[in-house]
């Protein structure tokens, strides 16, 4: 058995998921992300705190 370590995330921003628009500002900030050099920079959903995140496996 091997005791392998979750993977590192960066949050990137946050973007409250009752925004009028939905996802679109956090695809879009994660797009200009992906754009500026942060290739694998992608949106999740955090139901903790009912918010889109734009994060990152690589650590900033």
């Amino acid at each position: 058995m091997t005791n392998a370590l979750p993977a590192q995330r960066t949050v990137l921003e946050r973007f409250p998921a009752g925004h009028p628009r939905g996802s679109w500002p956090a695809d879009e900030y994660a797009a200009a992300q992906r754009a500026q050099g942060t290739p694998d920079a992608r949106v999740v959903m955090d139901l903790a705190t009912d918010s889109f995140l734009v994060i990152t496996e690589t650590t900033k």
